[in-house]
């Protein structure tokens, strides 16, 4: 049972804007999904662990979100509290070669704020649709480059809601995980280390790495990018075409003819089409090739 009254109290306290009833649809990027109890702005890293310790003193159960560009929330909505980790919660720090950003940062302010620096390093990330915070828990990449391959140290809250400093050597980053992946560990900022470039090669390759994404993906329509993780030995767009399964549908969710890694919303998709259509696709891939398919997006439950 959520005391509304009391959370807020303790949101105004921290000068946390609190939201009952906050509709997710409008705060992840497949544009659908119910409502939270209430969904929380974090405004600092502080904040975060007095929230989230008060959070589970209480039992009450809690998610952390941030662009909402790799999530799938259900029809029904969330019977939590969400910690928004978004515009409040979003500084970036420069020195030298490093930039220092809290996990509310967007990971493409953070690619141009490297472009103007002169730092190179983060040109085939740009783009990638969500928080640094995000793209670190899930060691988000592109074209051959990670997040593992610019980030030095991260900060986080532990299990007993104290800031913990972490080196990248600790953080046991692979293919869409980390030491973060599956715990309660939230992290709350994280330090990137760049080399010296030049500022218009940077962003020459910034802007192919864009175009790049434009001819090849379906961004004209709201979807959580990759829908599923690349399978060892194959691709899971080549596997999808090589079943014929471009361009099928499940009420308003349907496989990208653009990219067929892709499921998207044409504007009136459920959590139910898209996990329905998800699943079909497993099914048959897995009969005509043998491979096991498996979501990226991480459902909210």
């Amino acid at each position: 049972m959520i005391n509304t009254s009391e959370l807020t109290e303790l949101c105004g306290r921290l000068g946390c804007k609190i939201t009952l009833e906050a509709p997710l649809s409008d705060y992840i990027t497949f544009r659908f999904g119910g409502p939270c109890r209430a969904l929380i702005s974090i405004n600092s890293a502080l904040s975060a662990a007095e929230i989230i310790r008060y959070l589970r003193d209480n039992g009450i159960k809690y998610s952390v979100l941030g662009r909402g560009s790799n999530v799938l929330v259900p029809d029904e909505g969330f019977d939590g509290v969400i910690l928004l980790f978004g515009i409040d919660f979003a500084g970036i720090e420069e020195e030298e070669n490093t930039i220092r950003c809290d996990a509310g940062a967007y990971l493409a302010s953070v690619c141009v704020r490297a472009q103007q620096l002169g730092l190179t390093g983060m040109e085939n990330l740009f783009g990638i649709p969500g928080t640094v915070g995000g793209a670190l828990y899930m060691n988000a990449g592109a074209y051959g480059s990670e997040m593992k391959d610019v980030v030095v140290s991260a900060s986080y809250i532990d299990e007993n809601c104290e800031i913990r400093e972490i080196d990248r050597e600790a953080m046991e980053l692979s293919y869409r995980k980390s030491i973060f992946s599956g715990t309660d560990r939230v992290i709350t900022s994280v330090t990137i280390q760049l080399s010296y470039g030049k500022p218009e090669e940077i962003k020459a390759a910034m802007s192919e790495c864009m175009a790049k994404r434009s001819a090849k993906q379906p961004l004209e329509y709201p979807s959580a990018g990759s829908t599923f993780k690349r399978p060892e030995g194959s691709y899971a767009s080549l596997l999808i075409d090589q079943c014929g399964l471009k361009g099928m549908t499940c009420g308003g969710a349907m496989v990208s003819e653009k990219h067929s890694g892709f499921v998207i919303n044409k504007g009136y998709a459920t959590c139910a089409d898209v996990l329905e259509l998800c699943d079909r696709v497993k099914k048959i891939v897995n009969e005509k090739t043998g491979y096991i398919l498996e979501l990226e997006p991480v459902i909210l439950s």
